[in-house]
């Protein structure tokens, strides 16, 4: 029982991180846009733990399922962000069982298509510009859509962020690790 109200508790943190994404777009359409690429550096504590008492199939399943669940009662779950959640979650369980469900090697591996996850939800701004302005119309103060277009079309600015991504999510478990090395040192090398 104690394990589950842990799990619970991760989940929690990890639907936080992506309010926390969320929100940033108050700041500026790029941050919106590009916040994907710092979110692995928390996220990866939620990861590693999770993964510590999760050792089997499931770690990344629970924590993108819990959001998951919520967003499509919340009716923020668009095509993309289900699509980009499933794939993202489904690469990650199974590098895990590759790499193994109770090693660090397991996580490190993991975690590279997990931290991809918020980028799932922001995709509808490539997917579904239209729509995504016509919210923005709606949702945001005047002139937010105006902000927004040349984010979204700057694609090559994405590709550079969705690349340093990775390098990200590398370094933020390894700090991760060294941070949490009681529970990195439950996992077999």
């Amino acid at each position: 029982m104690k394990n589950v109200l842990i799990v619970l508790l991760m989940a929690v943190a990890y639907l936080a991180t992506f309010i926390l994404g969320a929100c940033s777009g108050a700041i500026h359409p790029a941050c919106y846009a590009y916040i994907g690429a710092l979110l692995p550096l928390l996220t990866a504590f939620i990861y590693l733990f999770t993964c510590t008492r999760i050792r089997s199939f499931g770690a990344a399943t629970v924590l993108n399922g819990f959001v998951f669940v919520l967003f499509l009662i919340a009716g923020e779950a668009d095509v993309a962000y289900i699509i980009g959640t499933v794939v993202l979650t489904a690469l990650a369980e199974i590098l895990r069982k590759i790499k193994g469900y109770d090693t660090l090697k397991g996580v490190r591996w993991s975690f590279v298509p997990f931290a991809f996850s918020f980028f799932a939800y922001t995709a509808h701004w490539w997917t579904d510009t239209e729509g995504a302005l016509a919210a923005a119309v709606e949702e945001m103060p005047t002139g937010y859509d105006e902000l927004m277009k040349p984010v979204i079309e700057n694609i090559p600015v994405l590709i550079v962020v969705l690349v340093l991504t990775i390098l990200v999510a590398i370094l933020a478990m390894r700090l991760v690790e060294r941070a949490m090395k009681k529970q990195a040192a439950l996992l077999n090398q």
